[in-house]
């Protein structure tokens, strides 16, 4: 059976591709991303698959 782990990630609407590009790295998988506090920034919704 597969297990999951999650994270909420603060996004900056100038620097989106680089974050996500990080987090994939480690092995997280972006599963939304919704409006963050104020318009300059959004929060991402992570996943990656337990070892």
């Amino acid at each position: 059976m597969k297990r999951f782990e999650y994270s909420t990630v603060p996004l900056l609407t100038h620097a989106t591709k680089q974050i996500l590009d990080n987090w994939g790295q480690d092995g997280w998988e972006l599963v939304t991303v919704i409006p963050g506090p104020n318009p300059e920034q959004l929060v991402a919704y992570m996943k990656r698959e337990k070892e």
